[in-house]
């Protein structure tokens, strides 16, 4: 009996740790040519979990097989720092001005009618905040969008200039993305990406005497339809050929997602490089750092919360397990003194916050 126990171990453990290498070529692979690593990259934070209770389980009872995950979590250990912090920083926020980024969800218009209220929290959360620059992603409006826009900008003091990205849904109904910044806006831009709701656009912004671009992004959604969602919900209750149809079909959503986002990273990336303007890079980019997306825009670029964030860098909250898909990058122009994440609990994604100096 202790022999098959073993044996059952030991396949557990190869399994899992060879899932957790798999992950590891989510970064170098385009989910276009092979989308396989892309699954397992967005599952690295439990597959990783999973390996360090395999190394316990396997120290606890003595054996040399604890060093199989051991060496495969040395392997990616630099994907460690991508979701967790283990230092605090010194928090320095003298001299510096603060980027905050939020999908705010469409204010909840579409969850239990609670867009009105959620709105107004939303924004009187944002004026407490007092950022620089704002950029929202899942925004949404209902009416004339002038009228509305200077109403908001009216509930945040009155004190930002706008760049708002639209897109009809309906009768006066419009969603998109915005970036609010006190500093005065120079010069605006978008990308298309053709063939998706997901919006892109750059706000050049004029700082003391230099001038900074800033990349306000919502890459592609996974798009898992309310069935689909509710299937992840209910998951362990099922065990039928209608359960292999909804995980079929939920692997091709998947799949979609992890293409689409690639191409739309690639085009983001191609736009940066060509940028006149030292960047900032924020957003929802709707994957992990351990995704071919994160690090194709990320290359070159700085992570706020690698280099001054603490914890756990978890920022989506939603039906879905917790990840980390919001982020704040920035150019080598720029010093990152503090990066947090607020828990705030308007939306299924939290408001993220980097503080930043000129270097010069």
């Amino acid at each position: 009996m202790r022999k098959i126990l073993y044996k059952i171990l030991l396949y557990v453990n190869a399994f899992f740790a060879f899932a957790l290498l798999l992950s590891y070529l989510a970064i170098v692979i385009s989910p276009v040519d092979f989308a396989l690593p892309a699954f397992f990259g967005l599952a690295y934070p439990y597959l990783l979990l999973i390996n360090i209770i395999m190394v316990i389980i396997w120290a606890m009872l003595l054996r040399f097989e604890a060093f199989i995950s051991v060496v495969v979590i040395a392997v990616g250990f630099n994907h460690f720092s991508n979701y967790i912090q283990l230092i605090k920083p010194s928090g320095d926020k003298a001299n510096t001005f603060k980027v905050l980024s939020y999908n705010v969800r469409l204010f909840n218009y579409f969850e239990n009618n609670h867009g009105l209220t959620s709105e107004k929290k939303i924004l009187q959360f944002l004026k407490a905040q007092k950022p620089d620059i704002i950029c929202l992603q899942e925004f949404f409006l209902m009416g004339n969008p002038k009228v509305e826009e200077a109403l908001m900008l009216a509930d945040l003091g009155g004190e930002y200039y706008s760049h708002m990205k639209l897109i009809g849904s309906g009768k006066n109904r419009y969603y998109g993305i915005v970036t609010f910044s006190k500093f005065p806006i120079v010069g605006k831009g978008e990308i298309i990406h053709p063939g998706s709701s997901s919006l892109s656009i750059y706000t050049d912004v004029l700082i003391k005497k230099d001038t900074f671009r800033i990349y306000n992004n919502h890459l592609q959604s996974f798009r898992l339809r309310g069935l689909e969602r509710s299937f992840i919900n209910e998951l362990a209750i099922y065990n039928d050929k209608e359960t292999m149809h909804e995980v079929k079909s939920i692997s091709v959503s998947l799949k979609k997602g992890f293409v689409k986002r690639a191409l739309q990273a690639q085009v983001v990336k191609d736009n940066i490089n060509k940028s006149p303007y030292p960047v900032i890079v924020v957003g929802d980019f709707n994957d992990t750092p351990v995704s071919y997306s994160y690090r194709r825009i990320r290359k070159g670029l700085n992570d706020s919360f690698v280099n001054s964030g603490y914890g756990a860098g978890f920022t989506y909250r939603g039906n879905y397990p917790p990840n980390r898909i919001d982020y704040i990058l920035y150019d080598n122009a720029l010093h990152n003194s503090f990066f947090e994440i607020i828990k705030a609990k308007y939306s299924d994604h939290y408001p993220i916050i980097s503080y930043f100096k000129l270097k010069n």
